[in-house]
């Protein structure tokens, strides 16, 4: 890993850089031939991962983003040329915070004149479906964030996570071991519903360097990560690799409802819209010949993963 410290090297700061994204960023830009100075934001700077990062060069700022620390927010943003935003729904799950952090700091960003804002937006299930799914709450902030983000002209290029490879594994609901240590796996949609699956801490940051790296890119592109695979196909693979019987079975909506609390009724939208519209509505995976080098498949996460541990 190369970081610079050479102050003509563009300035990129990256925020929530101790979670997969912020990592994955980072580690993709530390590999490049290109020299960038960073600048890694989170709450917490005694974090081991930030401590790591920090020991490889990294300016690690700790800041609370929240919406009413203007203040602190315009400090850690002073000086860049580029910034990676992403927010962190799983902090709070509440939408109207998550929009008025995301457009906050869209706001900062615009004022501190960066030449480049990349955004880890998610596009809006009920915009997709007309309002046929409107209770996935963290797409839909997501979304909103993203035409803020447009309207307010600040240089943006958007670049959506995919299907995250570790979700089959943090879903006690749908992956569930059997007396006689077989598995089912249930979600509320056919085994041939497909989603654009990506390994977001070794691969997410591809697409961001290709927004940056790439002249064919830059403000104004849309990147859509992951390789699209149905859930029979995942379901399939993971039982071969892993030598385990893993049998795919449909819910039904009523099923899935049912599930705790918040979560029922918002992953049966989720789903479902995913089977109906499809994870990126009408917006195509982008094209892997832009990134300098291949992402991994489900079967190569798979291979690469300790499946002892992440198996129930």
């Amino acid at each position: 890993m190369t970081i610079s410290n050479d102050p003509s090297a563009p300035l990129v700061v990256i925020t929530g850089i101790t979670g997969l994204q912020g990592g994955s960023v980072t580690r993709a830009l530390a590999e490049s031939d290109k020299p960038y100075r960073i600048r890694g934001l989170t709450r917490d700077p005694s974090k081991p991962t930030a401590q790591a990062f920090a020991g490889q060069g990294v300016q690690i700022v700790g800041v609370s983003l929240a919406a009413d620390n203007v203040a602190g927010v315009t400090k850690a943003f002073q000086g860049a040329d580029i910034l990676f935003l992403v927010t962190n729904w799983n902090e709070h799950m509440d939408k109207q915070r998550e929009i008025s952090e995301g457009k906050m700091m869209v706001d900062v960003a615009k004022e501190a004149g960066v030449k480049l804002l990349i955004w880890s937006g998610l596009e809006s299930l009920s915009a997709v479906s007309g309002g046929k799914f409107p209770r996935v709450e963290f797409f839909d902030a997501k979304g909103d964030i993203t035409e803020y983000a447009k309207q307010s002209g600040v240089p943006l290029a958007l670049v959506e996570a995919g299907y995250y490879a570790t979700n089959i594994f943090e879903a006690p609901y749908a992956l569930r071991k059997q007396p006689d240590g077989s598995y089912v796996f249930g979600l509320p949609v056919p085994a041939t519903t497909s989603v654009p699956v990506i390994d977001v801490a070794h691969d997410y940051g591809l697409y961001v360097r290709a927004a940056i790296e790439d002249p064919a890119l830059g403000a104004g592109s849309e990147l859509y990560s992951g390789i699209l695979i149905s859930f029979g196909e995942m379901i399939t693979t993971l039982s071969e690799v892993s030598g385990k019987k893993i049998t795919y079975v449909q819910m039904s909506r009523e099923e899935a409802v049912a599930m705790p609390e918040y979560y029922g009724p918002m992953l049966a939208d989720m789903f479902q819209a995913f089977e109906v519209h499809g994870y990126y509505g009408p917006k195509p995976t982008t094209r892997t010949d832009l990134l300098v080098r291949q992402p991994r498949s489900w079967a190569d996460f798979l291979e690469a993963a300790a499946l002892e541990d992440l198996l129930p």
